[in-house]
Parts: C-alpha cells; structure tokens; sequence
C-alpha cells in the first residue's frame, strides 16, 4: 500500500510533469505568436490585392480571405423530389421553409453563418468571419440540436412527413468572400466545403457524420461511433464517424441529450484561448518598453501556475478559468499605469470579459483574484491563495536570479531601489518573510526558495543561516 510520502512524490512528479510540458506549450505559443503576426502581414496584402468592387446599389466591397481553421455543417433534407407528386405540395413546401427558418435560429445561437440554401440543402460554417477555437464543438452541438429539433417536428406530425434529415461536417481550411464591413459571408470555398457535402450526402438519414478533423476537435465533448471509410475523388480515404450524443457526464441528468454547466464549462476553457491571444497581443502593443518583469512572458508563466496549482489542489475547472482569467488580466493594467496596476487591470478586465460571456458575479470573482496579489499580499480563501503564490512563483525556481535582475533592472527605470547590492539585500529580507500559502506550492518550491536566500547572502557577503 502506498505511504502518504509515496503519494506525495507521485503528486511532484506529475506536476514537474507537467510544468515541462506547459515550458514547452508556452514556447510555442511564442513560435506560434510569430508565425500569426507574419500571416496577418501576408493577409493584409492579400485583401489589398484581392478586393472586388461589386456595382450596384450601396456599391460594396467584398473581400476574399483564407481562414485556417473553419468547421462546415452541410445539411440534406431528402424529400424534396416528392414535393409535386402529393395533392398539398404548398402545405409540404411550407414544412420545409419553417424547419429550415429553425434550423438557421439555431445557427445563429452558436455563432454561424448561413452560406447559402439550394433547395433541400443549407450550408453553414463556424469560425468565419470571426475566428475562434472553439467553432467545431459549436457546430456540432448547432447540428445535434438540429437534429433533435427534426426528430420532434416528425414525432408532432399528424400528417405523412416526407422529410429526412442527414448532415456532414468537417473542420478545415476555407476560404471566405466577405462583404458588409467584413461582417457578411457570401461564399465559401476550398476542400473543405467539398468534404462536408460529400460525408453529408453518404451518410444515413437521422446521422450526423463527421470526418477526423471534427471528432479530434469534439470526442471530449460527444459520444462518437466510428463508421469506416469512404473513397473521396482525388485524395485519400476519409475517415466518418457518426455523433450519437453528449457525453453523460456532461449532459443534464446523464442522459446526453442537454449540455450541462460542466460542458459550458469545458468549453470556455478552450475559448479562454482566444480572450488570452486577443488580451497578450494588447499587452504587446501596449506595455512600456522598460517592463523587464511584468511583462507578457510573466503573465503567461502565472496563467500556467494557477492552472498547474489548481489542478494538484483538487479546484473544479470553473474556478481554473476564473482563476485563470484573473491571473491573465492581473498585470494588464501596466498598459496605463504601473503604481496603481491592479485597479487598472481590474477596469480593464470587466470592460473586456462581459463580451465573452462573463457574468457579473465572475467578474467580481476575478475582481477579488486580482487585488490579491497586490503588495503586501493578504489572500482569504484558496483561490486567492493559489494566484498569490502563482504570481511569486520565481521566488522558488531555480532561474530565479536572472528574473530577480530583470525585476531590479525595471524597478531601478521607475526609481524605486538604488544599487543592486541594497536590491539583493531588499530581496533578502523579502524572501525571508515570504510565505507559500498552498501545500502545492510548499512541496514545490520552499526548499529551493531556501537557497536562494543563501545565494543571495553569498552574494551580499553576509553570513548565512
């Protein structure tokens, strides 16, 4: 049987583990930063070289813009070809313009855009005109819902329904024509648009069928059976899976029919990724130069911290994103002002998160997380607790003294420390007086924090113990 010593070296190695490997996710975060910066550059060009005046009334501009990462949502409705054969095709013909004007409402809840409707069958798309990463689980539970919209609608008739239903998606690359001030999709092309009316016209009336792309993005979230492969003309066999329903552990009373908080939940984790990309790249533009320390680089070691103490704490994932939100916007406000950063940053952060859906307890939430770690620190609760200790993380690694010189050098730009000598002795007595308040961060970095104040002694001459 394992010692409570056995299950404790278990816990550190998991989270070294998985200190490493967020190191790594944050250097590429930095790659990946570059390359976006180099394709927004490249795109630019591209709308300059392909805007296309269209004549007419209002005389609009359209533009045509590639986008990497889109989901397409292909809907058949099979039935239309019987239409003229019945005596009330206009009572027909009404049914399917009413199912279709429901199926658009629900594209609209999840944030799609409608393509165009030929008939009997609609394209929707996700992720276009405004980019984001969450837009292949959006679409699929768009398409669930639909789908059990369908089943209700054939169940209440009390007439022959002619109608079946069968959908296909894929995630992918497309390329989008926008007109309106970039807000109107008028068409869409690329492989894949062409993927999902191909696994959309194969599959089985009442499936929804999605391709490998899709169900990496969406098994976390949805109970997939696989369906085997599909020759597709001038490229390899696709791969069809079939979305059966939502996860029981995250549908309401475990029936996979209704997303629940926790589902909600999991997916504003993957958002959050879009509000830290959009709130890092406005610390970039707008950060002083001379911030050495409370600099992006800090705060994505702080949003990593929260997460990893979190975790070995036993948190629920809601309070990671709030705690993870907080640690994001805690040193924004350094864009305005460096005394008084944490107001600012709390200003900040609830003139940007209510478009994100953040209620107004969270934001009060996140408010409290943020002027914990205001100098002197002071937490209440475990929260507060974990973010104050995310936040002096350095104190305990074992770099900390080259991120201790970063934060002279920027403390020396303001005038508030002199020589670099009374700075290490300012940090002496500092570190001295610091406490670690979560057994996490104890376990983790006490002892290595130990030693730094005998390094720093050795290097202010003075003696140690």
């Amino acid at each position: 049987m394992a010692t409570k010593k056995d299950k404790i070296g278990e816990l550190i190695k998991r989270i070294a583990g998985l200190v490493k490997h967020n190191q790594k996710l944050n250097r590429q975060i930095q790659v990946l930063s570059s390359r976006n910066r180099e394709l927004l550059k490249q795109i630019e060009g591209y709308e300059k070289d392909n805007v296309k005046v269209k004549k007419g009334e209002g005389a609009t501009k359209s533009k045509m813009l590639k986008f990497q990462m889109a989901t397409v949502l292909y809907l058949d409705i099979r039935g239309f070809s019987n239409i003229p054969k019945l005596d009330d095709s206009r009572k027909f013909a009404d049914e399917l313009d009413s199912l279709i004007f429901n199926f658009d409402a629900i594209a609209r809840k999840y944030k799609m855009h409608k393509i165009k409707t030929i008939g009997d069958t609609c394209l929707y798309t996700g992720g276009v005109p405004v980019k984001n990463s969450t837009n292949p689980v959006e679409v699929v539970l768009a398409a669930y819902e639909m789908m059990q919209y369908f089943r209700e609608r054939r169940a209440e008739s009390h007439s022959p329904f002619i109608w079946d239903l069968s959908m296909g998606i894929h995630t992918g690359p497309v390329t989008a024509v926008l007109s309106g001030n970039m807000k109107k999709v008028t068409e869409l092309k690329g492989d894949s648009v062409n993927v999902a009316s191909r696994i959309g016209s194969v599959s089985f009336p009442g499936k929804i069928g999605v391709s490998a792309n899709t169900y990496e993005f969406v098994k976390e979230f949805f109970l997939c059976d696989f369906n085997g492969k599909m020759p597709v003309k001038y490229t390899d066999e696709l791969t069809v899976y079939y979305i059966t329903a939502i996860r029981p552990e995250l549908s309401e009373g475990n029936s996979g029919a209704v997303p629940d908080v926790n589902f909600t939940t999991k997916l504003r984790l993957i958002y959050f990724t879009d509000i830290q990309e959009a709130v890092l790249d406005r610390m970039e533009k707008g950060l002083p130069d001379n911030l050495y320390y409370h600099n992006v680089k800090h705060t994505i070691d702080v949003v990593t911290e929260v997460e990893l103490i979190g975790l070995a704490e036993g948190i629920s994932d809601r309070e990671i994103l709030l705690l993870k939100t907080a640690a994001l916007f805690h040193d924004a406000g350094h864009i305005r002002s460096y005394d008084c950063h944490e107001e600012v940053s709390v200003e900040l952060a609830r003139e940007f998160l209510p478009a994100y859906g953040y209620s107004s307890e969270e934001l009060d939430v996140v408010e409290e997380l943020i002027m914990a770690t205001k100098m002197p620190p002071s937490p209440v609760n475990l929260l507060e607790k974990i973010i104050c200790d995310a936040d002096l993380d350095y104190l305990g690694r074992s770099d900390f003294i080259p991120v201790s010189n970063s934060l002279f050098n920027e403390m020396k730009e303001q005038n508030k420390v002199g020589s670099l000598e009374e700075w290490n002795k300012l940090q002496i007595k500092f570190i001295s007086k610091h406490q670690y308040y979560t057994e996490t961060a104890r376990k983790l970095r006490e002892v290595n924090k130990q030693k730094q104040i005998e390094r720093l002694k050795a290097l202010t001459g003075e003696s140690p113990g």
